[in-house]
């Protein structure tokens, strides 16, 4: 099976949002879940610069201002295929959910709380780039995930109140050393490992997002299909419980979550996460030079 195109799934996600009548109209933030005004943003480099885009069917429109707050677009106009799309934030923090999925607890009892752990900002990686298998492990897996980006300050918020904090959601890629997770205290390095991050490519609002079809696909094989509506807690319940007991922050990223079972990957690998309304983060895998 031929891997898709990075870009093919972002230019069908745009194209259905104008349809929608979201892009096409002027106007700027603050951009929230808003289902009569679906956006896709990317975070992107071109000419050595770093902004945030709205995307326009195969093109990115630079805007200014603030992301999670007030902006505007402007007339600088790229294509999709000439720019660099970089991870779509610079979170403060990341956090990822365990075991929400019953397909992926095993034996394991199912939580009755949402349970996280963290991510260092350091192992993110965006659209393209490599995950490195460090020395010292022999068991690395992926994990396809939905996940949410935090649009503004969260604390205390009760799970009614809590999409009102969610920017959108992106895709991502919880890759975890299986070896270092059963044998260290904790899982600093297991699943925080540099590159062990992969997100992206794109932020997309305004959709439903606890029920979107995930797929992971290892050289072009599905290997994990899930919908997010089999989540044990949903991504309000997340972003509740999470803020119950740290702050996030505009930016901040958490991981939802993995269904099903995960196998280990190979050098020369390339991974695919799909996400319906999102689009296709593409990553190789390559062993420590």
């Amino acid at each position: 099976m031929q891997a898709k195109r990075p870009f093919a799934c972002v230019r069908a996600v745009a194209v259905a949002i104008a349809v929608a009548g979201g892009l096409a109209a002027a106007g700027c933030g603050p951009i929230r879940s808003d289902p009569a005004a679906p956006r896709v943003f990317a975070r992107f480099q071109a000419g050595g610069a770093v902004s945030y885009g709205i995307i326009e069917e195969d093109k990115v429109r630079r805007i200014e201002g603030d992301l999670f707050g007030r902006w505007r677009r402007t007339d600088d106009v790229y294509a999709t295929k000439s720019v660099k799309l970089l991870p779509p934030t610079k979170p403060s923090k990341i956090l990822a959910m365990a075991r929400n999925y019953k397909s992926h607890l095993g034996e394991a009892v199912a939580p009755k709380v949402p349970e996280a752990f963290y991510k260092p900002p350091s192992a993110l990686i965006g659209q393209g780039e490599s995950i490195v298998i460090p020395p010292g492990t022999a068991d690395v897996h992926y994990e396809g995930e939905l996940v949410i980006v935090i649009g503004s300050r969260a604390k205390n918020v009760p799970k009614e109140w809590a999409l009102q904090h969610v920017f959108g959601v992106t895709c991502g890629n919880d890759v975890s050393a299986r070896d270092w997770q059963k044998g260290d205290i904790q899982w600093w390095r297991a699943k925080g490992s540099d590159t062990f991050a992969p997100c992206g490519p794109v932020i997309s609002t305004g959709i439903n997002y606890d029920d979107l079809e995930l797929q992971l696909r290892v050289n072009g094989e599905t290997k994990q299909r899930q919908r997010t509506k089999d989540m044990i807690f949903g991504v309000a319940e997340i972003v509740s419980w999470i803020s119950r007991h740290v702050t996030l922050e505009p930016g901040d990223l958490i991981y939802t979550g993995t269904p099903g079972e995960t196998t280990a990957l190979k050098p020369g690998d390339t991974v695919e996460v799909e996400i319906e309304g999102i689009g296709v983060l593409v990553n190789t895998v390559e062993a420590a030079k």
